[in-house]
C-alpha cells in the first residue's frame, strides 16, 4: 500500500514538473513580431494597417483617444490591425501610441500626426454668432460632480460617445454647449491642479463635436456651487484665485485648438444686488485675463460671460458695465431661459403662484385654473428685445445658453393633449424669437425623459416631435 502511494506521488510530482517546464516552454516560444513601428499621418487623420505575427492571444490598447481600432478579433497566425487616426483639430503636432502585449513581450506602435496649418481665428463673435443656427447642451453628463471615475453617469446618463454627438449633428444643431464640473477632480487644494485624466476626458468629448465641425462650449456649471453661489464679498479674494488656476489649466490644455471651440466662464451666476454684481464682474474678469494670458489661439478666441443668475431681467437691470477683454470684439454674453417658471419647471404649486401646464394663443384649456396668466408671447418678445439693445445691437452676440419645458402627464387625455400641444408651441415659438431677435438658442436635454431628445445609449431620436418644434423654429 506504502509503495502504490508512493509510486502515484512520483507520477503526481512529474506531471506537475511537466506541465511548468511545457508552460515556460510556450512562454519562451511566444512570438509577437509587428512589421511597421512607426507612422507619420497628416492633421487629416487616416486609417492605419499593422501587421503582425503572433502565437498567442495578445491585448491592443491605444494610450490616446483620437487613435481607434476598427477591428477587435483575434487570432494565432498573420494578422491585420486596423486603426482610424482622428484629425487634428489643433496647430500642434502630435503623438500617441498603440501598444501591443503578449504575456511578457510588449511592442508599441508610434504615431506622429502633423499639425492642422487650416486652424484659424479669423472670425469674430458676431460674424461665429451669426453661423451658428441652433445648440444642444449634453446635460448631466460631464458636469457631475462627485470626481470619480463613474462621476460621467452618476445621474443616470452612459458614459458619453462618438455615436451621440454625430446623432445629434445628424438631427441638426450644429453647435453644442458641454456643462462640465472640475472641483471634484482637482489633485491638490492648494495650487487647484486639475487631473491630467479629467482634461483629457473633456479633450475627448471636445473631439467629438469639432469632428462633426460644431460649435462647441466648455465652461465652468454648477461644480458644486462653489463660485455660483458665492458671488459675495467674503469669498471674492478665495474665489478669484480659484477661478484663475483652474481657467490657467483649461485654456492652456486646449490653447492650440482652432476658433470652432469657445469658453464659457461660469453657468448661473447667483446675484441679487449691486454688491454681488461687482463680485460677479471680478470672477468674469478673472476668466477673461486667465484665458488670454495663455497666448495662442487663446489670445483671439471667442469667450462668453454670463449675466447675473443668467436672468434677463436682472442683466438688464444689473449689468451695467462689462469686464474688459483686450481682444477686440471677441466677447458674447449669455442668459438662459425658463420663463414662466411655472409652466417651464415648477414641480409643485408654491406660496408665490401655480404650476401652469398650457401656455400659448390657442393653447389654453377652457374652464382650467393652469393655464398661464402671465409670460405669454409678448412677454418672450419684449425679453429677447432687451437683450437686443443692451448687447447685439452694441456688437456683443447673445447666447441663450439654456431653455426648455419639462414635459408633464396629466390626469386627463383630454388636457395632456393640449399641455403637449403648448409645449410644442413654446419651444417652436422661442426658438424662433430667439432667432429673429438675434440670441443664439441652445435647447435643454438632460437625458431624462422629461427633456430629452435623443437616447444616449442607442443614439435614436425619442422625442420627434420636440426636434421638429426646434427645426421649425429655426427655419420659419
Amino acid at each position: 500500500m506504502f509503495r502504490e502511494k508512493l509510486f502515484y506521488r512520483i507520477i503526481f510530482s512529474f506531471l506537475v514538473v511537466f506541465v511548468v517546464l511545457r508552460g515556460c516552454s510556450d512562454s519562451l516560444n511566444h512570438q509577437l513580431n509587428i512589421n511597421k513601428t512607426n507612422f507619420e499621418v497628416s492633421h487629416l487623420g487616416d486609417t492605419i494597417e499593422v501587421l503582425l505575427k503572433t502565437t498567442g492571444i495578445y491585448e491592443v490598447t491605444p494610450d490616446v483617444s483620437w487613435i481607434k481600432q476598427q477591428v477587435g478579433s483575434r487570432s494565432l497566425t498573420d494578422k491585420t490591425e486596423s486603426f482610424i487616426i482622428a484629425s487634428n483639430p489643433t496647430a500642434s503636432k502630435r503623438e500617441g501610441s498603440i501598444i501591443f502585449k503578449l504575456n511578457e513581450i510588449t511592442e508599441r506602435v508610434i504615431i506622429k500626426q502633423d499639425a492642422n496649418s487650416n486652424i484659424s481665428m479669423n472670425t469674430d463673435a458676431m460674424t461665429m454668432a451669426s453661423l451658428m443656427t441652433i445648440g444642444w447642451n449634453l446635460g448631466n453628463s460631464l458636469e457631475a460632480t462627485d470626481g470619480t471615475s463613474a462621476s460621467e453617469t452618476m445621474w443616470g446618463n452612459p458614459k458619453v460617445t462618438k455615436g451621440l454627438i454625430d446623432a445629434v449633428k445628424a438631427s441638426g444643431f450644429n453647435s453644442i454647449r458641454i456643462p462640465v464640473a472640475w472641483n471634484g477632480y482637482i489633485e491638490n487644494n492648494s495650487s487647484h491642479k486639475i487631473s491630467d485624466s479629467w482634461l483629457n476626458r473633456v479633450e475627448e468629448v471636445v473631439n467629438y463635436c469639432l469632428e462633426n465641425n460644431m460649435y462647441t462650449i466648455i465652461n465652468i456649471h454648477w461644480d458644486g456651487g462653489w463660485l455660483e453661489n458665492n458671488c459675495t464679498l467674503d469669498k471674492q479674494e478665495e474665489n478669484n484665485v480659484k477661478q484663475h488656476a483652474l481657467w490657467t489649466q483649461i485654456a492652456t490644455h486646449f490653447r492650440e485648438y482652432g476658433e470652432n471651440l469657445l469658453f464659457a466662464g461660469t453657468n448661473e451666476p447667483n446675484v441679487e444686488n449691486a454688491t454681488q454684481m461687482g463680485v460677479l464682474n471680478s470672477y468674469l474678469q478673472t476668466f477673461i485675463d486667465a484665458v488670454r494670458s495663455t497666448g495662442g489661439n487663446n489670445s483671439y478666441r471667442n469667450i462668453i460671460i454670463q449675466g447675473p443668475s443668467t436672468d434677463i431681467s436682472k442683466t438688464n437691470e444689473l449689468m451695467l458695465t462689462l469686464p474688459v477683454d483686450q481682444a477686440e470684439n471677441r466677447l458674447m454674453m449669455e442668459i438662459h431661459y425658463y420663463s414662466p417658471w411655472n409652466f417651464c419647471g415648477m414641480e409643485k404649486d408654491e406660496s408665490w403662484g401655480n404650476m401652469f401646464y398650457f401656455w400659448g394663443n390657442g393653447y389654453h384649456f377652457e374652464g382650467s385654473d393652469r393655464n398661464a396668466n402671465w409670460g405669454e408671447e409678448d412677454y418672450v418678445n419684449s425679453q429677447f428685445a432687451l437683450m437686443k439693445s443692451q448687447f447685439i445691437d452694441k456688437n456683443i452676440p447673445v447666447i441663450l445658453g439654456e431653455y426648455g419645458v419639462f414635459k408633464r402627464t396629466l390626469l386627463t387625455e383630454a388636457e395632456q393633449t393640449v399641455h403637449e400641444a403648448s409645449r410644442l408651441y413654446y419651444l417652436e415659438y422661442v426658438t424662433n424669437r430667439a432667432r429673429y431677435y438675434g440670441l443664439v438658442p441652445f435647447y435643454w436635454d438632460n437625458g431624462a425623459s422629461s427633456s430629452r431628445i435623443f437616447n444616449r445609449n442607442d443614439y435614436t431620436v425619442t422625442d420627434k416631435q420636440t426636434l421638429n418644434a426646434l427645426m421649425n423654429g429655426v427655419t420659419k
